[in-house]
């Protein structure tokens, strides 16, 4: 179990989505969970520590709490090198993962955009792709990776609404059984998760489907509706 904040706890094997208002505040929790937050303006709350099965994460060592926990951003780096290198930086991979890595992440047209696939160069900073483009790209690398907990922050927020559905649902699929905290206001990657927490001024005030909470808390409805306009 983890509870970055009081209140959220992510249940182990499950796709957990999370609202906040302030809406920022969900990029707080998503950071301190891996230790990520120091940074960060201060909360205007008292924050306790995150705990990772038990434990506060403040008392593991960096290379456990990096082994387990992975946040991909919502402005992602891309460095130079191929593609290949983009998605698996590790360069340990088969060609079919990483294929269906990029799938999920919905971007097959990147590749076959590029004369030499995998092996096409990618320019520092991903200057060479589109902002939904280089978040579909370092998508796909968070969920080759496959950590046990994956943390991704809005991260369909430069992609169409067609493109935000397939990586909804494959998302979804790709995930399953592994624990996955997802920050977000699309009604699209809310309606897969299993479960949603919302959030005001740092404390977990309602959890349930998306649906349920639609109907019975104005204030998530409100936040939902402002976050996509």
């Amino acid at each position: 179990m983890a509870e970055p904040v009081s209140g959220l706890r992510l249940a182990r094997g499950r796709f957990t989505a999370l609202v906040t208002v302030p809406s920022d505040e969900a990029t707080t929790i998503a950071y301190r969970l891996a230790r990520l937050d120091a940074d960060l303006p201060a909360p205007g709350h008292p924050a306790p520590p995150a705990v990772l099965d038990g434990r506060p994460v403040d008392t593991l060592t960096v290379a456990e709490l990096r082994r387990r926990v992975l946040v991909s951003e919502a402005e992602p780096r891309l460095f130079s090198g191929t593609l290949r290198a983009a998605v698996d930086p590790s360069g340990t991979r088969p060609d079919v993962d990483v294929h269906a890595a990029l799938d999920v992440a919905d971007a097959r047209d990147v590749l076959e955009a590029l004369p030499d696939g995998l092996d096409d160069a990618v320019q520092e900073g991903g200057r060479s792709l589109s902002g939904g483009q280089r978040q579909r790209i370092a998508l796909a690398r968070a969920v080759l990776a496959d950590p046990e907990v994956l943390v991704l922050v809005d991260p369909t927020s430069a992609v169409d609404a067609h493109t935000e559905a397939r990586i909804a649902a494959r998302l979804a699929d790709a995930r399953r059984g592994r624990t996955t905290l997802v920050t977000t206001t699309s009604p699209l990657v809310l309606d897969r998760a299993d479960v949603v927490a919302f959030a005001e001024a740092g404390r977990i005030v309602a959890e349930g489907r998306h649906g349920e909470l639609l109907r019975s808390v104005p204030a998530y409805r409100g936040t939902v509706a402002r976050g996509r306009v």
